[in-house]
């Protein structure tokens, strides 16, 4: 039976890769979480088409072109192809995190998962209420990356706790208890913990947490959340990236 086509739901059981390039992560990365894809008739034939049709050709999975999909999920008209794939939660391993405690922001969210990725974090841990890993903002907003890594929900940041007590727990926040990012011991496997973008987090997590300030000038009052994770992120694969 033919699936109807009908703007992205969070309870929806599917979601959508919007462009080629992502599709083509997609197919490449998980080809059996992908129910078809869809083509704009106003879509170019490319090489790059070509190869595209030959991928979903070999891993089984239907094209069909169908603009009123595109009417619907792209209506700005600047997208040709379409991945429609299943909605797959894959639990964490027992490794480093990433944990986001309330991230409100589809656009920040993608981009984090873009940055983790390119860092090797791959295991991403969500305490909700939370924006939706699979709104194809945020897969859009990942360049694909989304496809590469592991996410998990959580309740609340003890539920996180308590299925990985071994993790040492960095909390980046601003508090009078937080120790600079350049001066702390780096303790493996660990958990590096950022808040909302409005709020950060509350001031108990220094109760569980390290606490830890990324010092910048005082000409602003704070980071933003991607540039943050970004930075701390680095700071704690530099050397695994030193010797590659």
């Amino acid at each position: 039976m033919t699936r109807k086509i009908q703007r992205y739901k969070h309870d929806s059981d599917v979601s959508y890769a919007l462009g080629a390039t992502l599709t083509f992560e997609l197919i490449k990365s998980h080809p059996e979480w992908v129910t078809r894809v869809l083509l704009s008739s106003s879509l170019e034939e490319t090489e790059g088409i070509a190869r595209l049709k030959e991928l979903c050709d070999r891993h089984g999975i239907r094209c069909e072109t169908n603009d009123k999909a595109f009417n619907i999920l792209s209506p700005k008209g600047n997208c040709y192809v379409i991945g429609e794939f299943l909605k797959k939660e894959l639990p964490l391993e027992k490794c480093s995190h990433i944990v986001l405690v309330n991230p409100s922001d589809a656009g920040n969210l993608g981009t984090i998962l873009r940055t983790a990725t390119g860092f090797g974090l791959t295991n991403i841990a969500i305490i909700r209420n939370a924006v939706d890993f699979y709104d194809p903002r945020t897969i859009r907003a990942s360049m694909g990356a989304a496809f590469h890594v592991r996410v998990e929900y959580f309740d609340t940041i003890e539920d996180y706790c308590r299925c990985f007590p071994e993790n040492e727990r960095y909390a980046f926040m601003l508090s009078e208890a937080a120790l600079p990012l350049t001066e702390i011991g780096i303790k493996e496997p660990y958990s590096l913990i950022f808040g909302n973008e409005a709020t950060g987090l509350p001031d108990e997590f220094k109760n569980f947490c390290r606490p830890v300030i990324i010092k910048h000038s005082h000409d602003i009052d704070s980071l933003n959340l991607p540039m943050a994770a970004g930075i701390a992120m680095y700071e704690f694969t530099k050397e695994v990236w030193r010797k590659a």
